[in-house]
């Protein structure tokens, strides 16, 4: 069961991951990998709270799917989850062929 959020709440969401999405480059000549984390998070924020942002991701996966499945898992996205598993599945599953 989904829990109905309030408009307030995922406008100041987006709004935060808008901001971390901006703030990760300022952190990327820092030594370590703090601005990609903060990209992830940005992203993370951004996907789950605008369908505007989700269908962009939806082309942009489908024009460089290998790219796209990379962040997907990196992200740890739900749907990404989902579909290595069902891959893994089809994988294992034996081919029945027919025998005459």
């Amino acid at each position: 069961m989904k829990a109905v959020r309030s408009p307030i709440f995922r406008f100041g969401q987006l709004l935060l991951g808008v901001i971390l999405i901006l703030g990760a480059p300022l952190l990327a000549p820092l030594p370590g990998p703090a601005g990609i984390f903060l990209f992830a998070g940005g992203m993370v924020l951004v996907l789950r709270n605008s369908r505007w942002a989700r269908l962009k991701w939806a082309r942009l996966k489908r024009r460089w799917p290998r790219t796209g499945h990379f962040v997907d898992r990196m992200m740890r996205r739900q749907s990404a989850m989902r579909r290595h598993e069902r891959a893994k599945a089809a994988k294992n599953t034996p081919v029945a062929t027919g025998a005459n």
